[in-house]
């Protein structure tokens, strides 16, 4: 897993940039009027989204429109999945045993 994609996201303002670009891709300034930063401060966390590689910048005229990149949201969903098959195998063996201590499952 690329650590430096945590680090990117660990910041609310650059999580809050990647909730809006699941929906559409948006220039630089609508991401920063809809978040109530500024544009150099907006600028600055889409440079460092960009170099996790967690977006891409399409230039249209004199805008910058940025969208999502989805490969590294599905390189975390797959390290993500190894530990949800143990929380899943956890809960399944606890759910067992209340249904035990409810009388609902004999004991085996």
């Amino acid at each position: 897993m690329n650590v430096q994609t945590f680090s990117a996201l660990a910041d609310p303002n650059r999580l809050a940039i990647v909730d809006l670009l699941l929906d559409e891709s948006l220039p630089v300034g609508e991401i920063a009027e809809k978040l109530k930063l500024n544009q150099p401060q907006t600028s600055k966390h889409l440079r460092v989204l960009s170099e996790a590689g967690l977006v891409e910048v399409q230039p249209m005229a004199n805008r910058r429109i940025y969208k999502l990149r989805p490969e590294p949201l599905q390189e975390l969903d797959k390290w993500l999945d190894s530990y949800r098959r143990v929380w899943d195998a956890r809960m399944d063996r606890l759910d067992d045993y209340l249904n035990v201590l409810q009388g609902k499952k004999p004991l085996n």
